[in-house]
């Protein structure tokens, strides 16, 4: 995963409970709604199978990473089904300091400040500020005083109405997952909706680097 290219549009897809026969036509959804980065959670049924038909269907055109990694077993799974990069939900000291010196981006989970720093100084690319939906963009305003050379990817309740508040707070990165990858949505394979959702996430981040 290249970061840099990460930050020029740093919007994450979270991909949860999905089924592996809808993959493909996911993944052609998502690569039209222009999203370029999108993980699995290793908590999913199947997660292994998953990623490597994503990789292979996105064939490069997508950035496909490993979410809720929690264990070195996990990480290597990961890794060998073809993720470019790593997401944890908390900070896994075992599993940074193995991306760390592979040169993996990862990302792993925290919320107080003293987890932030840990969190940073162990190597992370951004630290995940999870769950943010229950402190808002204000929690990151506050966070960006101290700490303003950490990166936050924030992740929990964000939204076309709050992305550009989130930014303008000091976040790096967001991250959506149920919110629009919905089950009632996967299940009727109402992707069309997936899609719409999808670009006008996108659209209010670019009005707002605009502004």
């Amino acid at each position: 995963m290249d970061i840099n290219k990460f930050r020029k549009l740093p919007v994450l897809g979270i991909l949860r409970g999905v089924e592996l026969d809808i993959i493909d036509e996911l993944i052609d959804v998502v690569i039209s709604s222009c999203l370029k980065t999108i993980e699995v959670s290793m908590n999913t049924p199947g997660a292994a199978q998953l990623l490597q038909r994503m990789v292979k269907t996105s064939d490069s055109r997508l950035t496909i990473g490993a979410g809720t990694v929690l264990t070195l077993e996990d990480l290597h799974l990961a890794l060998d089904s073809g993720a470019a990069f790593i997401v944890s939900p908390v900070l896994v000291i075992e599993v940074v300091e193995y991306c760390v010196k592979n040169n993996i981006p990862v990302f792993p989970g925290a919320l107080t400040p003293q987890e932030i720093y840990n969190a940073w100084d162990k190597g992370a690319a951004m630290v995940k500020v999870f769950p943010a939906k229950f402190l808002g963009p204000s929690y990151i305003k506050e966070l960006k005083g101290p700490f303003q050379d950490i990166e936050i990817l924030a992740c929990g309740g964000v939204s076309a109405e709050n992305i550009g508040e989130f930014f303008s707070s000091g976040a790096s990165a967001v991250a959506f997952g149920g919110s629009i990858f919905k089950k009632e949505w996967l299940k009727s394979r109402k992707l069309l909706l997936i899609k719409n959702a999808i670009q006008t996430l996108i659209n209010k981040f670019q009005t707002v680097q605009e502004v």
